[in-house]
């Protein structure tokens, strides 16, 4: 059962998700979390996140716009180390509100629901008609960066601002999905040095047979998602990062995610 469920959502996910350019570790390290200690799901889906992203790179990195990479990658690394120092300080506060379901306890914390807030403004901007229109000028990508890397660093929820950016950025569907696959490995390769401690504690407990299933699931929903590109306007592409960034949105402000 493990297999299949962690399977199917690592190749639904990872389709889906090569679309809307954030949501694959979201979506995967709750299902990992069912079967293995947080530490070893937090593992588990870094691996999986990681190695997906490198994939997608060799199916897409020639469509990357290497000038947005600079303006929004650059800025997003700096602060991302800035705010996983502001995590420090945000970390001794209080639960804005508790509650549980089915004996489970969620809590909501105040920057998962500052960020919650961003996602839900700019995603009902982009349902809107008029706003959906409109391309930010290329000048405002930096501030994007620091926007996403900061908040990516403070509470690992760097994709969802970064897409809200890049898809007002003018770039084709291809340029679109490209350049965030790059972006989100450069953040990725920082990321994996830091869990690289995390490995070596939990190493004896990481299931390798089953991260290696996910794996290649995510590997084959990104193949696939790579063939429907064609087959999609930027209209519906739009429409989809709409619907993932309220679904995110929803999820972290109920203290789910």
């Amino acid at each position: 059962m493990d297999y299949f469920l962690i399977g199917l959502v690592a190749l639904l996910g990872s389709g889906l998700t090569l679309f809307s350019g954030f949501g694959l570790g979201t979506l995967m390290l709750p299902v990992f979390a069912l079967f293995f200690p947080i530490e070893i799901a937090v593992a588990l889906t870094a691996v999986v996140h990681f190695l997906n992203n490198m994939f997608k790179l060799a199916l897409l990195g020639k469509h990357a716009d290497k000038g947005v990479i600079l303006r929004f990658g650059i800025p997003a690394l700096v602060a991302a180390f800035l705010g996983a120092k502001a995590l420090l300080l945000f970390s001794d506060l209080p639960a804005l509100y508790s509650y549980s379901i089915n004996d489970k306890s969620f809590s909501v914390e105040p920057v998962k629901l500052v960020v919650a807030l961003l996602i839900i403004l700019f995603a009902v901007l982009e349902l809107s008609p008029k706003f959906s229109k409109i391309s930010f000028d290329k000048k405002y990508l930096p501030f994007g960066g620091l926007l996403s890397g900061f908040f990516g660093g403070l509470s690992g929820h760097q994709g969802a601002l970064r897409s809200m950016f890049l898809i007002k950025a003018g770039l084709t569907k291809e340029a679109y999905i490209a350049t965030g696959v790059v972006i989100a490995v450069i953040i990725d390769l920082s990321r994996m040095v830091v869990y690289a401690t995390i490995f070596k504690s939990v190493s004896e407990g990481i299931n390798y047979s089953l991260l290696a299933v996910a794996t290649l699931c995510a590997f084959a929903g990104a193949y696939i998602g790579n063939k429907l590109v064609k087959k999609i306007t930027i209209e519906t592409l739009h429409t989809i990062v709409a619907v993932m960034l309220l679904i995110i949105a929803l999820l972290l402000g109920a203290g789910i995610i």
